[in-house]
């Protein structure tokens, strides 16, 4: 009996031992994976907070008074055009963005130009410009692209099937409260900074840990084979999985990085960038209120196939 024993202790102690060697080995991948996307995206995710904050602190108001301006002139379509720029210049996000929208349309903005405002603005932003420069000249070239062309055909849209019809319900929505309001504008700059840190260093964080978890575990072989080598599919499964995924541009862009090194295709990775942002699900909420059930659904669809039609243009004629 006690031989049993003591060759069961030893039998589980050498398991134990086992294991904890194994534990071990997989901590110390994960750490040499982490680390080094961590050293290769941070100084970008630093910058573009810094960048983020000065807009937001010193630029914010020219920027929207800048919009609220070309009410006085007529521009006509043109106005679209300027209002997409301007949208992806506002360092705002979703809750920010609604409901200086909210204030513009009180004032009778007209509705393509809001439209084109606000889409380009749930899509991209100053800070994201900066995280997406991490993923090289060729993915930023194609994100700030297609964010303003999907921002103008949204405006264009809606000038032409809601012309004499009422497309947006800011009702629910008053203009949010300007938190940068410190009167030594050194204070104001880090208060406003360490918002923006508080906000998205988790996400950050969580992006690269999930990127160092693909890295290790799934083959590239198989990565490759989805959204590389099936470029159709890779194309439908970007789009689809940008949904649930997606929470916040900073910890997207170390998977993206790490997918496209894998096999991801260009076009993919733009799809994902596209239905991402746009369905995130804290945007989605607000959205629904703003556009009321039919068109929300139209926006979904709108998104859908503009993604889908982006990624075929980049994989199948500029072939990237």
């Amino acid at each position: 009996m006690s031989k049993i024993f003591i060759v069961t202790l030893m039998t589980v102690t050498t398991s134990i031992l086992e294991m904890k060697e194994i534990i071990i080995r997989e901590l110390i991948y994960f750490w040499y994976y982490f680390d080094l996307q961590l050293r290769q995206i941070i100084f970008y995710w630093f910058l573009g907070m810094i960048l983020g904050s000065l807009i937001s602190v010193f630029g914010k108001e020219k920027i929207h008074n800048l919009f609220g301006g070309m009410q006085k002139r007529k521009i006509g379509i043109l106005g679209i055009v300027i209002a997409s720029l301007l949208g992806i210049a506002s360092p705002l996000c979703m809750y920010g963005t609604i409901p200086i929208a909210a204030s513009f349309a009180n004032k009778n903005m007209e509705e393509d130009w809001l439209a084109a405002f606000m889409m380009s603005s749930i899509l991209l932003n100053p800070q994201l410009i900066i995280y997406s420069a991490a993923m090289g000249k060729t993915a930023l070239i194609i994100r700030f692209t297609s964010c303003f062309i999907c921002g103008i055909a949204s405006g264009l849209l809606l000038r032409i099937f809601f012309k004499n019809k009422k497309f947006f319900n800011f009702t629910n929505f008053t203009e949010c409260t300007n938190r940068d309001t410190d009167p030594n504008i050194i204070l104001r700059f880090l208060k406003n900074f360490g918002r923006n840190i508080k906000a998205t260093g988790l996400y950050f964080l969580l992006g690269i840990a999930i990127s160092a978890l693909f890295q290790r575990y799934i083959p590239q072989e198989a990565f490759a084979s989805i959204f590389g080598k099936n470029r159709g599919f890779g194309l439908l499964m970007a789009a689809t999985i940008g949904v649930p995924i997606y929470v916040c541009g900073g910890g997207t862009i170390p998977l993206l990085m790490s997918w496209l090194r894998r096999g991801m295709s260009m076009g993919a990775a733009s799809a994902f960038m596209l239905t991402g942002p746009a369905t995130k699900i804290t945007n989605l909420g607000a959205l629904k209120i703003v556009l009321g059930a039919k068109s929300f659904v139209l926006y979904i669809v709108f998104i859908m196939i503009f993604s889908l039609f982006t990624g075929f243009i980049v994989d199948y004629i500029l072939i990237i």
